[in-house]
Parts: structure tokens; C-alpha cells; sequence
């Protein structure tokens, strides 16, 4: 067993995409590639379970023709199998890295960005006072839209927003 099968065989698959936070066509490519890797293997594990020698002896005491026989001895005898260059299988894995390298590292930045923007938010919201607390000067700054609506109503005679007295009936208007 070669060095890199050793490695994907201590590989743990289904911690992976967890672990190196891949998510999207990162983490689906990488499952195509452990299908396609676990398929490769099965088919490698049946033929090697399957016989290698043939016994021509018996195939000429059972069939008449032996001269078919012969010919195929002969094409046996001289099979040399095919070898692959691996070297492109290794360069497309070593690509499949790289895209999942800067997309984990996309993401990092993404997720980096998102949590610095979340903390600027959980500071400003443990830190914010209570309305209640805040002068008529901080409401108005802090949102602008109500001293503008106060305005209006005041320039149309209005001292009470509709409603207000509906709403707090305790109070004597003057």
C-alpha cells in the first residue's frame, strides 16, 4: 500500500467538510471525490479478488476446436495490461485543493467579517442606555424622524400626538 493510500484510508471523511468548514460546491466536490474515490477502490478490491491464471489444459479436454484454444493462450501469454499516467489524476486533486483552499479561505474572511460586525453590535447594544434614561437632546440625535414629527405637529396647533391621551388618561392636558 503506497503512502497517499495509507493517508485516505486514515482519512475520516465524514468529519472533513466539519472540520475544514467547507460548505457549498466545496464541501459537494469533495463528496463527489470520496464517491468516486470509494467506487475505485471496490472495483480495485473485486479484481483482485478475482482469479489471474487460466487453466487451458482444461478447456482443451472439454472443447473439440483446441485451435481456439491455442489463440487464445497465445493472446494471454502476450497481454501486456495498460498503464495509466497517473500524474493527471494527481494534478486534478491537487487543483481540487487549491479551489478548495481559496474557498475555505473565502469563507474564513466572510465569517471573520460577519463576527467582527456582530461584536460592534453586542457592544453597542450591552453599552446603549435605556430610553429612560436619555435626555430629550440624545432621543432627538438618536433618531432624528421624531423631533422632526413633533415639529410638524407643532406648527399645525397640534401639543398632543393623536392618541396620547387615549393612551395615558391620568394626565390634565393644560
Amino acid at each position: 500500500m503506497s503512502a497517499p493510500t495509507r493517508a485516505a484510508a486514515k482519512l475520516d471523511w465524514t468529519k472533513l467538510p466539519t472540520q475544514l468548514s467547507l460548505r457549498g460546491s466545496t464541501a459537494s466536490s469533495l463528496n463527489n471525490f470520496k464517491k468516486r474515490n470509494d467506487e475505485a477502490r471496490r472495483r480495485l478490491t473485486v479484481l483482485q479478488d478475482q482469479p489471474t491464471s487460466v487453466d487451458f489444459g482444461y478447456y482443451r479436454s472439454v472443447l473439440k476446436n483446441t485451435a481456439v484454444i491455442d489463440e487464445i493462450e497465445q493472446y494471454f501469454k502476450t497481454f501486456k495490461p495498460k498503464t495509466y499516467d497517473v500524474d493527471k489524476q494527481v494534478r486534478s486533486i491537487e487543483a481540487f485543493e487549491q479551489v478548495a483552499i481559496k474557498n475555505a479561505e473565502d469563507t474564513k474572511g466572510k465569517v471573520e467579517i460577519e463576527l467582527k460586525s456582530l461584536d460592534k453590535a453586542l457592544s453597542d447594544i450591552e453599552g446603549a442606555r435605556g430610553w429612560d434614561e436619555m435626555t430629550v437632546d440624545e432621543v432627538a440625535k438618536a433618531a432624528p424622524e421624531i423631533d422632526e414629527y413633533t415639529e410638524r405637529l407643532v406648527k399645525k396647533g397640534r401639543w398632543m400626538p393623536p392618541g396620547y391621551l387615549d393612551k395615558f388618561p391620568n394626565l390634565t392636558v393644560l
